[in-house]
């Protein structure tokens, strides 16, 4: 916060108290004084779809994230089957969570007769009841606009808004809110069998650097973050690459584009990614 030019007028005490007074409040948008961010948030509409590029990329080997709605395979992850536009899992139950909203607002759809099996299999890896007929009845599906904001919906009330949200309240800018956004999709927000989630993964951070909104360096703390994340994933058995952060997040991180603005250059698995500007590759 920048303070208002000295008034001849002003007395030593008055200007030492009018310090005082502003070095201790936060800004009028609610920002830390720190060393945070500025600009829109990761969920101004072009931060965000800039956002589903990143995470395509590294989930699906292609900018085009408006293409994975009918995307459905499983990869050999423990997790069952992963589908869509984050890789919603049958072994998770977010994708339980998909087809019951899309239930909800289309009642009878192709999908909604998997819902016994999909409750069934959750916590498991097993395609009990689901296989063939549940893969080709998720790509059919995708072609109806109901099943995609249904997959919208819950991407943004399971990964996307609770990792703003906090991003946010730590003060950190768009570049931050993607980390902990990306950290959300792949690993959840709570520790499971075999995983590390995103609030330990905060926590072993906050251990290391304090974030803006405490008055932290924001390279540092994301830094620490990005350490924590990847020793997350070297402790998973079906997670082992760390080019997502390494060759990635990390390389926006050291070029302090925290705005995450365009263009974006970064590779993932080896294969190199150019973003020209806010609507397209």
């Amino acid at each position: 916060m920048k303070l208002t030019p000295r008034s001849l007028v002003t007395s030593l005490t008055a200007l030492v108290l009018a310090v005082a007074v502003l070095s201790g409040c936060a800004g009028a948008d609610g920002s830390s004084s720190g060393k945070g961010s500025s600009g829109p948030g990761l969920d101004a509409p072009a931060k965000k779809d800039i956002a589903m590029q990143l995470v395509s990329s590294a989930e699906n080997s292609s900018l085009d994230w408006k293409a994975q709605y009918a995307y459905i395979q499983d990869i050999g992850d423990g997790r069952g089957y992963t589908a869509g536009i984050i890789g919603f899992c049958s072994g998770t139950g977010d994708m339980l969570s998909v087809v019951e909203r899309y239930t909800k607002a289309r009642p009878g759809n192709p999908l909604a007769r998997f819902l016994p099996a999909l409750r069934a299999v959750k916590g498991t890896d097993a395609h009990t009841g689901l296989g063939r007929p549940f893969t080709g009845a998720w790509v059919k599906a995708a072609g109806d606009g109901a099943f995609r904001s249904a997959q919208d919906a819950e991407r943004d009330r399971s990964y996307f808004d609770p990792a703003v949200g906090q991003g946010k309240e730590d003060g950190l800018g768009a570049l931050g809110q993607f980390i902990y956004y990306d950290a959300y999709v792949m690993h959840g927000a709570g520790d499971t069998d075999g995983n590390v989630g995103f609030r330990t993964m905060r926590r072993r951070a906050l251990a290391e650097a304090r974030p803006p909104a405490e008055g932290g360096d924001e390279a540092e703390y994301l830094d620490a973050f990005l350490d924590a994340r990847v020793a997350a994933i070297r402790e998973e058995p079906s997670h082992r690459d760390t080019s997502r952060v390494e060759t990635a997040q990390r390389v926006f991180v050291r070029e302090g584009n925290f705005g995450l603005d365009t263009p974006l250059r970064w590779k993932v698995y080896g294969d190199s990614y150019l973003i020209k500007g806010s609507g397209g590759s």
